[in-house]
């Protein structure tokens, strides 16, 4: 292992939205941070970010460029590489990258965000962030008014179903390897023009780079131009996991949906001097949501750290005055054990 003699108040492990907004603002605090990133954001895939006040509809990489520049601007530290663990020490954190070097960290702040697991359904993956969805609000108003498919892979399929009939009135909902759905569920579907159909999805078909449609396994294909399904979300949590903490189970029904880290609604974790934000906290925050919590988290750590720089300069201060204490004590008694004595000798 490769120790470096690099010393940061703030180091933050993932360059996303969250990590990227709480460098920008400790940096602005005047901290030394340091920015690791795996390079791999999770919505890479998709063409453009919505819903994000002032960059409505950029591209995903152009928002974390704009994000580096900015933090970067005012000293952050923002370099490549992937993180395999964190260690407790008595002053802080020793971070470990996976080419075994290490820098030590007063805190961290940990955005590392989440893995969409897909339902294991042939070309769904191909298509994902294009035409096969999971978020209507991110996604809806591309798809408006347009054929659109549910793929029922959790308990959440009515949920989407019903939630996407306010951008097209043609949603259709594959029942696929869910149980029957209850009589008030189909009369909701009926009340609202959602139409569905049993069978398992084998795969989605593909026409000049566009899905055009839903194949079942016994080969009947359903015209559909999008695709909803519900992904299985995990927390990339190794580093966090190497600390200590576990990740909690979402479940939906009698189905896990999802794993997540635990913590306080600032970002703090049972372990002191950790702080999390984005997806790996929060499984349903989107871009803007996950900025907002990592600005959240910067701020707490500030003060953390204020909290700890006060108490340490108090303690240096009072020291000289503990020491002069502590020799005027030491002369009185020897002032004392003198004239003792020479009372003796007379």
């Amino acid at each position: 292992m490769s120790e470096t003699n690099q010393r940061y108040d703030v180091v933050v492990i993932g360059g996303g939205a969250a990590g990227l907004s709480g460098a920008l603002a400790l940096s602005r605090a005047r901290r030394s941070v340091l920015v690791i990133d795996a390079g791999s954001p999770r919505n890479a895939p998709a063409a453009h970010a919505h819903n994000y006040l002032g960059r409505e509809g950029v591209p995903p990489l152009e928002l974390l460029a704009i994000g580096r520049a900015e933090a970067a601007e005012y000293g952050a530290e923002i370099v490549q590489g992937r993180v395999v663990s964190a260690e407790k020490l008595s002053d802080g954190f020793r971070v470990v990258r996976e080419d075994g070097s290490t820098v030590h960290a007063r805190r961290l702040l940990v955005t590392t965000g989440i893995v969409d697991e897909l339902p294991d359904v042939e070309g769904l993956a191909e298509r994902w962030g294009s035409e096969v969805l999971h978020c209507p609000y991110c996604h809806g108003w591309e798809v408006r008014d347009r054929p659109v498919g549910i793929l029922a892979s959790s308990p959440m399929a009515v949920h989407h179903a019903l939630l996407w009939r306010q951008w097209t009135d043609d949603v259709m909902l594959f029942r696929h390897d869910q149980p029957d759905f209850s009589d008030e569920e189909y009369e909701q579907f009926a009340a609202r023009g959602i139409s569905v159909v049993d069978g398992e999805v084998a795969a989605v078909e593909v026409a000049d780079g566009r899905l055009t449609g839903v194949r079942l396994a016994g080969g009947t294909v359903i015209p559909r131009e999008a695709l909803v399904v519900q992904p299985r979300f995990t927390a990339r949590s190794a580093v966090l996991e190497s600390l200590g903490l576990v990740p909690t189970e979402m479940v939906m029904g009698d189905q896990v949906i999802g794993t997540y880290i635990a913590a306080d609604p600032a970002g703090a974790t049972d372990v002191p001097g950790v702080w999390v934000a984005g997806n790996v906290a929060n499984l349903m925050e989107q871009v803007v949501g996950a900025a907002a919590a990592g600005l959240k988290a910067a701020s707490m750590i500030n003060m953390d750290l204020v909290t700890e720089d006060t108490r340490r300069a108090v303690d240096a201060r009072r020291a000289p005055f503990s020491a002069e204490a502590e020799r005027q004590v030491s002369e009185r008694v020897l002032g004392d054990r003198r004239h003792g004595l020479q009372e003796t000798s007379r």
